[in-house]
């Protein structure tokens, strides 16, 4: 089995995307969390590129133990040295020294050419092996480079005395198959290649980042750069946690593996995005909020009855305490029930088929059904008392330039009336038909308003307390109209008060 290092880049790719900076003590935040992840190797910065960026791997070199620290540089003397001064205290050191070997970076942005190139990368790295046996060389933009070229680069760099020699695809051009015959290409043609570690980092412009380590990986790359939430420059990097999930989960196919801890990834993952301000999308693999979550009621059924019907890992796997099963409007009815199960209630099945039924109008309503909403239902829907007066509709006309009216018609004792009053508000007119239908001396002591869930299409709860006689009495209502949500609690609270005038 053989055992693929990660090194996670996420403090210095990742912190380069734009908007994601962060400041030294959330660097460490996140720097000591990966090393609860188990990475091999944390890249925590570019010492020179700014004093925050020298102090943040200064202390995450002091404060961080137990995992190798890297700092990034050019091939440049003062780059390594101020590299070398950042590393000083850590406890594992790596100086990470690049430059570019491509024919567009050397006639462009170098103006070198390919003979300047290799004297400058082996210099660097002999000057950063002054500092640490441990040195990583970077070739820029290689998957636009010459192959022979390429090939005589990481020959050259590995005799001067680089561990470690990275294979990027820097602007995320490569695709899988060219990317994987090149890594084989350059482990057949460099005669010295057994004496270093092939990495790859590779940026996700055509959404291959992950694809094209992972080829990498099977041509025999021993590393793999990456970032948490595929964070990073333009379109990001390859993301670590898809990375380490593909080899675990088909750990048959790859017949490698991570020393990654997976339980600590929704975790890691979690911080990055509190730290960076960069929301997970919903359908992101391994942690979106969708990833082991369930609405189709197929599905659901499937889950339901043995989870690997429809789940390729385990959400424990990764940290989340178990699947999701989202009730909407393609949910089925036995989803439906075990959540009625989970959420304390004993129905009979005439009371779940009713409640089933008031379920999949208010999912057409609704685009999440919490809950809070179900529990709303069940109690308007199923638990409801004995009903001496009945909702059958009501319209409510209002505006800023008319007198706020409402038209109810009810089922009172079996015999329907309809009335149209005018009032202050809305609410205000609706109670004052109910109240006139009804012929209630009831007084309204309470009147409360709550969105049950977020959102404009949020399920709404009415309480109204009424007193009459003695008694006092608390009536619910909940829907996603408050108007109609104000009639039904209203209406609940009045078959209250009749009930109890029955009874005495």
């Amino acid at each position: 089995m053989r055992r693929i290092k990660i090194f996670d880049t996420t403090l210095r790719d990742g912190e380069q995307s734009p908007g994601a900076s962060m400041n030294v003590d959330e660097k460490i935040q996140v720097a000591k969390q990966l090393r609860k992840l188990g990475v091999d190797i944390i890249e925590a910065g570019f010492p020179i590129a700014s004093p925050g960026d020298f102090e943040a791997v200064n202390r995450i070199s002091k404060e961080v133990k137990g995992v190798v620290i890297a700092g990034l540089c050019r091939a440049r003397d003062e780059d390594i040295e101020r590299a070398a001064e950042a590393l000083k205290p850590a406890e594992q050191k790596r100086i990470h020294t690049f430059i570019a070997t491509s024919d567009i970076h050397l006639k462009y942005k170098l103006r070198m050419d390919r003979n300047q190139v290799i004297e400058a990368a082996v210099k660097a790295v002999k000057k950063a092996r002054q500092y640490t046996d441990d040195v990583e060389f970077s070739a820029e933009d290689a998957t636009r480079s010459d192959w022979d070229y390429l090939c005589k680069v990481t020959e050259e760099v590995i005799k001067a005395g680089a561990t470690t020699v990275n294979i990027p695809d820097t602007v995320g051009y490569t695709i899988p198959q060219e990317y994987g015959e090149l890594i084989e290409y350059i482990m057949n043609k460099v005669p010295n290649i057994d004496k270093a570690t092939i990495s790859v980092h590779c940026h996700n412009d055509l959404g291959l980042a992950v694809a094209n380590s992972l080829t990498a990986i099977l041509k025999g790359a021993g590393q793999v750069e990456c970032t948490i939430n595929g964070i990073g420059e333009r379109a990001g990097n390859a993301a670590l946690e898809e990375i380490v999930m593909a080899l675990k989960v088909r750990n048959d196919f790859f017949k490698a593996d991570t020393g990654i801890v997976t339980q600590e990834i929704y975790r890691t993952s979690r911080l990055v995005s509190k730290i960076t301000g960069m929301i997970v999308q919903p359908n992101k693999a391994i942690v979106g909020a969708n990833a082991f979550a369930h609405e189709a009621g197929i599905h659901q059924d499937g889950v339901l009855k043995e989870r690997t019907t429809y789940e390729i890992m385990r959400p424990e796997d990764i940290g989340i305490p178990s699947s999701k099963i989202v009730l909407g409007k393609h949910s089925g009815r036995h989803a439906f029930k075990k959540r009625l199960e989970e959420l304390g209630f004993s129905l009979t099945e005439e009371e779940i088929n009713r409640a089933f039924e008031r379920f999949k109008r208010l999912a057409d309503q609704k685009k999440y059904i919490f809950n809070e909403d179900i529990e709303a239902l069940v109690s308007d829907e199923v638990l409801r008392i004995t009903e001496v007066y009945q909702l059958i509709d009501l319209e409510v006309s209002s505006g800023t330039k008319k007198k706020p009216s409402a038209t109810v018609r009810m089922k009172i004792n079996g015999e329907e009336k309809e009335i149209t009053i005018s009032g202050d508000g809305p609410v205000d007119a609706v109670y004052k038909a109910i109240t006139e239908l009804t012929g209630s001396k009831a007084e309204l002591n309470k009147f409360e308003i709550k969105a049950i869930t977020g959102g404009t299409d949020a399920l709404g709860e009415v309480t109204v307390i009424l007193e009459e006689g003695g008694h006092t009495v608390r009536g619910h209502g909940s829907d996603t109209d408050i108007i109609v949500a104000s009639a039904k609690a209203y209406i609940n609270a009045l078959n209250k008060l009749a009930l109890k005038n029955l009874k005495n």
